[in-house]
């Protein structure tokens, strides 16, 4: 499987970016069947419809297990968009100090009709469940805006969302590596920031 497909170069050969997207490799497939996976989020217009594609039923053979067995699933229930199709993500991370805090980012998140997320650091903090995790280890997003709340910008971070159309990054330390991919930054705490814009928000959906 190719994931993460960045351009394709023929029938069977692509260009991804490796090493948390700090270079880029051009792979072949050398097999009969080419498989890729991209997030729709990637793209900014949906494709054209195209005739329907015929469907073969093959039969599968019983698989071993090798003795695992699935025990359960237990799904998060949200009434927020998935975190990995939203076109509006805002995450918060380890400078957001408590849990309780994350409050005022699902407010703000919840104006905007986007998705929770966080950063590692918040996550293994236990601020909030790991499931909101954006990062090489957590969730890749592409969103068409991605705020970064309180999140100084650690690589593993940065290779899950700076593939996001729009970045904002509001972060009290000037030197903060995240403000190196954002379009736009603010240097400032998230006490003041954070409401403040959520002031500009309502105020801007109130009028219109």
């Amino acid at each position: 499987m190719v994931s993460d497909v960045t351009a394709v170069l023929g029938p069977n050969r692509f260009r991804r970016p490796a090493y948390a997207g700090n270079a880029i490799e051009e792979v072949e497939v050398s097999g009969a069947v080419v498989v890729a996976s991209v997030r729709q989020t990637a793209f900014a217009h949906p494709a054209p419809a195209a005739a329907a594609g015929a469907v073969e039923n093959v039969a599968v053979s019983a698989v071993d297990a090798l003795g695992a067995e699935l025990v359960g699933l237990k799904a998060t229930v949200s009434a927020r968009p998935d975190l990995g199709e939203a076109k509006v993500v805002v995450s918060g991370g380890r400078g957001m100090k408590a849990g309780e805090n994350f409050k005022v980012l699902e407010e703000l998140t919840d104006l905007l009709g986007g998705a929770l997320g966080a950063s590692r650091a918040a996550c293994d903090a236990g601020m909030v469940p790991n499931d909101l995790q954006v990062g090489q280890t957590g969730k890749v997003v592409a969103p068409q805006l991605y705020i970064a709340v309180a999140i100084s910008g650690a690589i593993q971070h940065l290779a899950g969302m700076k593939g996001s159309k729009v970045i904002v990054a509001i972060n009290k330390d000037a030197e903060a590596p995240i403000f190196q991919v954002a379009d736009y930054g603010l240097v400032d705490t998230w006490e003041k920031a954070v409401p403040a814009l959520i002031a500009a928000v309502k105020k801007l959906k109130a009028s219109g």
